[in-house]
């Protein structure tokens, strides 16, 4: 019988581990030298073990099952449908179609696509009952899985108004919807705009979750899948976390619903760190947030491409963001293994502490009224305001960095001639009901500086 190794040495306490650091730091406090403080209020320390470990959560991440997802704008159509089937072609296992307008012709786009093997995400710019029931009636016919993002409270939060509607309000649409499209999940929250907007993590999960519950209470039969599309960022570990607390929290205030399906994950990498300059950096964050995306359990990733600030959607940017995660998956073996996060006191310590964190916001929230109650009285927006001024101060300071932008950049970088796009935020006067949630990036006043010095 073979003897186990680790039947020769002693079991070490966290007690001890801690003793001899801190013979190690010479007279330097383990506190104020190991020890840092997140904006979630999470003290990170230098090491976890066991005893860190108070309850494991049970929750089950499928890395093996993370679809790549690809992004289409859909304005021309036969070029659309060419960019679908050329995706899927080079590797693309779902897609998300943003549909600017009733006048596409649904049934010509999804005629060629293989939809017994492909996953199909609808974005709208509007809300119909009757396109929505053209799409019900492909999938019904097909058996496809189709997932209709429909999110009128997150359109509230990022435009100032509602979906114009022949109905009486948004939520009527959805009911009607819910009650005659069968076939397809039509209920999606818009997370990544707290995230893009600058909200941490806590507020990111809870804002989400109490965004959720808005619909559990307005629409009648939610018998499909819920889709939160997710953005993560650059704090690898963080990340992982975030996504798994989600599931964790939303598992549980499903419950009170009898709502017994898990949450779908729609995951891309976040805007709020790219950068225009130094901007081939984008490619190494947004792999590692891809990274943090499966490890986290993301259902499907869509993936950033690294010019998609200055330049018109291309091939070249598409393929390499679409490459980024086929290695990821085919080399480097990402789908192997599923829960991968397991086991890691870290991880889980992390898990613990954002999901109690975020509960407690959560049910905050739920006593004053609801999510969107304080959305329209703007305490939502200056939450988000007040975490994002915060992060921006210490980008501006240069204790957040961003390699190439606020650390070692490159004063021979010039973009101006590059820009396609205008990669700031767009001031556009006008009336709205509430005043939206602005998604900005960090680099963006630094970047026009230097931009206006070219």
């Amino acid at each position: 019988m073979a003897k186990n190794l680790f039947d020769d040495f002693s079991p070490v306490s966290a007690k001890l581990w801690k003793q001899k650091i801190q013979f190690e730091l010479n007279g330097a406090d383990y506190n104020e030298t190991l020890i840092w403080n997140s904006p979630e209020d999470i003290k990170v320390k230098p090491f976890y073990d066991k005893e860190d470990l108070a309850k494991k959560q049970d929750i089950s991440t499928k890395a093996s099952q993370f679809k790549i997802c690809q992004n289409i704008f859909v304005f021309d159509l036969d070029k659309s449908i060419a960019k679908a089937l050329d995706s899927i072609n080079r590797g693309a296992e779902s897609l998300r179609f943003t549909i600017p307008a009733e006048n596409i012709n649904i049934t010509k786009l999804l005629e060629k696509v293989p939809l017994e093997n492909i996953t199909v995400y609808f974005h709208f710019q509007f809300i119909s009952i009757d396109f929505v029931k053209k799409i019900n009636i492909i999938a019904k016919e097909k058996n496809a899985a189709i997932f209709c993002l429909l999110d009128p409270i997150g359109q509230l939060s990022k435009d100032g108004n509602w979906y114009t509607s022949e109905e009486k309000n948004n939520f009527e649409t959805l009911n009607i919807l819910a009650k005659e499209t069968a076939s397809l999940s039509l209920i999606s929250i818009n997370s990544g705009l707290y995230q893009n907007a600058g909200a941490n993590m806590i507020q990111q999960i809870a804002y989400s979750l109490a965004h959720a519950n808005e619909y559990f209470n307005r629409i009648d039969a939610i018998n499909k899948p819920i889709i939160f599309q997710i953005s993560v960022g650059a704090n690898y570990f963080f990340e992982i976390a975030k996504l798994r607390a989600f599931r964790i929290l939303f598992k549980s205030i499903a419950k009170e619903y009898n709502h017994d399906l898990d949450c779908h994950l729609l995951v891309t990498p976040t805007k709020r760190n790219k950068t225009i300059y130094d901007y081939n950096v984008n490619m190494l964050r947004t792999t590692t947030e891809c990274m943090s995306a499966v490890l986290g359990g993301a259902d499907a990733v869509a993936n950033l491409p690294y010019d998609s600030l200055y330049h018109k959607d291309n091939e070249f940017g598409d393929r390499i963001a679409r490459n980024q995660l086929l290695i990821l998956k085919n080399e480097s073996y990402f789908d192997k293994v599923n829960n991968p996060a397991d086991g890691s006191y870290y991880i889980e310590s992390l898990t613990n502490q954002l999901a109690e964190k975020a509960l407690l916001l959560f049910k905050d929230i739920e006593a004053k009224g609801g999510f969107l109650k304080l959305l329209n009285e703007g305490v939502i927006k200056k939450k988000i305001q007040e975490s994002a001024d915060a992060e921006q101060a210490l980008f501006d300071s240069g204790k957040e960095t961003l390699v190439g932008t606020n650390k070692y950049p490159n004063k021979n970088d010039k973009m101006k001639h590059d820009l396609e796009l205008f990669p700031f935020v767009k001031i556009k006067p006008r009336k709205t009901l509430i005043t939206p949630i602005i998604e900005k990036r960090l680099a963006e006043k630094l970047e026009q500086e230097r931009l206006s010095e070219e």
